[in-house]
């Protein structure tokens, strides 16, 4: 087993930091996070850590390039320090979507950002729901993909409600799936053309949500724009109530208006991302990943099994 287990807030998310502190009993280690006048990231850790079983916490949310670099310096920090073990525990692992090449001449940024981590000095990668589980291959070194289904689910059971789980896509149909499965509920599945990077249309629906209530179950809600029309046509054909749930609430651009306008009625998101005063909604309601974080760190620090947390 690696030394002591301490716990290192990044700039990003500190009350999830101290949320996973408490259901760990213990506090987060002291870090000088500062700026210098050119912008520049300055990080000193508070300290000693040598020999220390280190977890970074760290989504790299908006602004996704200061938290990504931040999370670097904070590696290549404890790497010198002689940390025995750095896990960055990344909730939200930003760049996901860029995991393959589409057009000629992009760059694969998923991968990029995996190798950065790496060589920053990152041993191991805890997250929750990449956008692609395959990503995870991205990296040479273990990674611990949790899944936010868990908190999610239990929000949903509270309501007791005639439940039909919707896929926005194609792509999310084995998620909603697994959802269906746990509640016990059907499946439908929304049919949409993409005609540009986060502009979508919605066609029609797959399956039976007359006189149900749809629930929409996405990994992330950026712009808003799959969501809310996979709502509208989801009323179209007879839904009595639509609701959504998504594990990230990116929530950028012109999304806060658009659910606020939208025909759902609750809108069930974690803490893998702070909501921030702008990204405020009264249909929003965010619940919280620490205890699944917490579970997964310190069954990592003792080297029991993080499997028994999936689902």
């Amino acid at each position: 087993m690696h030394g002591e287990l301490k716990i290192i807030s990044g700039s990003a998310s500190p009350k999830l930091a101290e949320a996973i502190c408490e259901h760990l009993g213990t506090k987060p280690s002291p870090v000088l996070r500062e700026r210098f006048s050119d912008g520049e990231i300055r990080i000193e850790i508070g300290e000693n850590v040598r020999g220390d079983d280190v977890f970074i916490v760290q989504p790299t949310c908006s602004p996704v390039n200061f938290h990504l670099m931040e999370l670097c310096l904070m590696l290549d920090a404890l790497k010198r320090a002689s940390a025995s073990r750095v896990t960055a525990v990344v909730p939200y692992f930003g760049y996901a979507r860029q995991d393959r090449k589409v057009v000629p001449r992009a760059p694969i940024s998923a991968k990029l950002v995996a190798d950065l981590l790496s060589t920053a000095g990152m041993q191991r990668l805890v997250t929750c729901d990449l956008h692609a589980g395959q990503i995870q291959g991205f990296f040479n070194c273990p990674v611990d993909n949790l899944f936010a289904a868990p908190v999610l689910l239990e929000q949903l059971r509270e309501r007791n409600d005639d439940f039909v789980i919707i896929s926005p896509d194609a792509g999310g149909v084995e998620r909603a799936r697994a959802y269906a499965k746990r509640l016990g509920a059907s499946l439908a599945i929304v049919d949409k053309r993409r005609d540009a990077p986060n502009q979508a249309k919605a066609m029609h629906v797959i399956g039976d949500v007359k006189d149900k209530v749809a629930v929409v179950v996405d990994d992330m809600i950026d712009t808003a724009g799959t969501m809310c029309a996979a709502a509208n046509v989801l009323m179209d054909n007879g839904a009595k109530d639509v609701m959504a749930c998504a594990t990230h609430p990116v929530l950028s651009g012109p999304a806060i208006k658009r659910l606020e306008e939208s025909a759902f009625s609750e809108i069930i998101v974690t803490d893998t991302i702070p909501l921030d005063d702008d990204k405020c909604c009264d249909k929003i309601r965010q619940c919280s990943v620490a205890s699944l974080l917490a579970k997964a760190i310190n069954n990592v620090h003792t080297e029991s099994s993080v499997s028994v947390l999936f689902v």
